[in-house]
């Protein structure tokens, strides 16, 4: 079983930036598309982005498209969310999960939680 910790989250100002990162052990995820999920107080899951196995498709939700970006290091088994232009809507407890394209995959790991507040 893939073991998997996110990392990175924490309080912001608006227009601030966090750069989250998922780490998968051994070869967790290597063959994968990966997504970022998130869920804010209140609500149910988001779909945020996706990574292909590659690393060289990415998508985004249009909430987070043009400040948000993903990645992933193959060799270290980590995928990243570099997150700019922070707002107040994105305050929510973010996660990893291999799934589909779009999919708000359901949370099977402790996330990392992001406030954006002033």
């Amino acid at each position: 079983q893939v073991h998997v910790v996110e990392s990175g989250g924490g309080l912001v100002q608006p227009g601030g930036s966090l750069r989250l990162s998922c780490a998968a052990s051994e070869f967790g995820f290597a063959h994968d598309y990966v997504n970022w999920v998130r869920q804010a107080p209140g609500k149910g899951p988001e779909w945020v982005s996706t990574i292909d196995s590659d690393g060289v498709g990415s998508w985004y939700s249009d909430s987070v498209k043009g400040r948000f970006t993903v990645s992933r290091d193959k060799i270290k088994n980590m995928v990243y969310l570099q997150m700019v232009s922070l707002e107040p809507g994105d305050t929510a407890l973010y996660w990893c999960a291999p799934g589909e394209i779009g999919e708000a995959t359901p949370r099977t790991t402790q996330g990392t939680r992001v406030a954006v507040s002033s």
